[in-house]
């Protein structure tokens, strides 16, 4: 799909507001349609003229226009994506005005962003392909003194949207197909013609790193489990470098604590943090932002065997740090808690967000709306939540009071892995945080928004990629 900045197209799109009256153009048309209430103007509603005679009109909703917001935006016009291709459009063209209180380049990435988003499906294993996208052009007028600042919001998107299919595809992938040494190979094949620095551990080196609770998830699977450091120097002049620490378990079966059949079918998505640090750093890496990334995955599967982790086992750490095993399905903490460190002393980075489908109680708490996030340092928390709202994608922090600790004691270790059914996002998230010290730090719990039971707006069924868009704002902004 191209964007120009030019007046063209084979069917004109005009956005239409719910308080509209009358259009500079086409009123004919609007005026018969609302005369016969076959058009209201709500969000992504359309009503299409489109015949052989080649006078080819598309009418855009947008709802209220006190509402209107960049998200409004991107789903409108994913509607329009979808809608175009049930009549094999190739083309199209709209005058793109500039509408009060929404910056103009934001608002051109955002309608770029929905067309984009509606060409996205996993569709690797069909015999035949259902979502068959035909557009190629889209001619966008646009004002005169803006083009140059258009032109490089539409490519950022276009560039930022491919390292969100990236992740889709990864977490896509069934646990036959993606395993750790895939998912390393992956990262590779992806990130280092982008001048990506990748370095992978296996079992040995892990090992010798000390990294104990990440080989305890591990050895109930025979595959290998491998530990990906991808690092994008950015900026040789500063030193300042932020680390993103996706969980990588691409398969969980729950190990002894075995999950239900229903629970395990999409635990091939159990490693979508991952997928998200790589599509993030793919975006990051293509766009060549002035920044210094380290991306950290500890990938493994956490299976059953007659040498897989048991509850009441009593494991250690990189850290040094002795954890109770309560349940062998907490197993993400346990990964986590070593890639974490490793950030912290090996990469010595500045600040850690870690990415992770950590807890099924924050889809309790948050459905698939919000990702949850637990923090100990407001100011980098603050610079997240602006990242998500430039990326349309929600993020809740939720609270850390000293008390919900104490739920994590252990009275033969130094710490457990669960702090119980209570506040279990919470416990969690701060189970997390005995590994980073005081290092500014951020854990975002995906395990409701990173995957779909049904499709959601512009997300869909399946892996969503969030929050690639707010890791790369982060990023770029912070």
């Amino acid at each position: 799909m191209k964007f120009l900045l030019e007046k063209g197209g084979d069917i004109k799109v005009l956005l239409i507001f719910k308080d509209t009256e009358r259009l500079e153009e086409e009123n004919d048309l609007f005026a018969y349609v609302k005369e016969k209430e076959l058009f209201k103007g709500n969000v992504s509603e359309i009503y299409s003229s489109i015949s052989h005679t080649g006078d080819n009109i598309i009418l855009l909703g947008l709802g209220d226009k006190e509402k209107l917001s960049f998200n409004t935006i991107r789903k409108s016009f994913f509607k329009l994506g979808k809608e175009l291709m049930k009549y094999k459009v190739e083309s199209i063209g709209l005058t793109v005005p500039k509408f009060d209180g929404l910056c103009y380049k934001r608002t051109n990435a955002a309608l770029a962003e929905g067309l984009l988003q509606s060409e996205y499906s996993f569709e690797k294993f069909l015999s035949e392909k259902k979502n068959k996208p035909t557009l190629k052009e889209v001619y966008l007028e646009v004002l005169a003194d803006k083009k140059e600042k258009v032109e490089a919001g539409i490519n950022e998107i276009t560039s930022l949207i491919e390292g969100v299919f990236l992740a889709r595809d990864l977490v896509n992938e069934p646990a036959i197909n993606m395993y750790p040494e895939t998912l390393a190979k992956a990262a590779r094949d992806n990130l280092e013609d982008l001048s990506v620095n990748i370095q992978v551990f296996g079992k040995e080196k892990i090992k010798e790193l000390g990294m104990e609770a990440f080989l305890a998830v591990s050895q109930g699977s025979n595959k290998e489990p491998q530990f990906i450091v991808m690092s994008y120097n950015g900026d040789s002049d500063s030193k300042d470098k932020i680390a993103l620490v996706g969980k990588g378990l691409t398969y969980d079966s729950g190990g002894y604590c075995l999950k239900p059949a229903d629970s395990m079918v999409t635990m091939h998505s159990d490693m979508a943090g991952s997928a998200s640090v790589i599509g993030a750093l793919k975006a990051i890496a293509s766009l060549k932002l002035k920044k210094n990334v380290v991306g950290i995955i500890a990938a493994c599967e956490n299976m059953i065997s007659g040498g897989a982790y048991k509850t009441g086992d009593i494991i250690s750490s990189m850290s040094g740090k002795s954890i109770e095993v309560a349940n062998t399905d907490a197993e993400g903490r346990l990964t986590l808690a070593d890639a974490l460190y490793y950030a912290k002393t090996v990469e010595k980075a500045d600040r850690i967000v870690d990415i992770a489908t950590l807890t099924g109680a924050c889809v309790v708490a948050l459905g698939n709306i919000n990702t949850g996030a637990i923090t100990n340092n407001e100011e980098l928390m603050k610079d997240v939540k602006e990242a998500a709202d430039l990326a349309g994608e929600y993020v809740w922090e939720l609270p850390n009071n000293e008390e919900y600790r104490e739920l994590n004691k252990s009275h033969f270790a130094d710490i457990k892995n669960t702090g119980g059914r209570g506040a279990g996002a919470i416990t969690a998230g701060l189970f997390l945080s005995e590994f980073v010290d005081d290092t500014p730090w951020v854990h975002l719990d995906i395990a409701g928004t990173s995957y779909l039971a049904n499709e959601l707006g512009y997300l869909p069924k399946g892996a969503t990629g969030v929050p690639v868009k707010t890791l790369y704002y982060l990023v770029k902004e912070s």
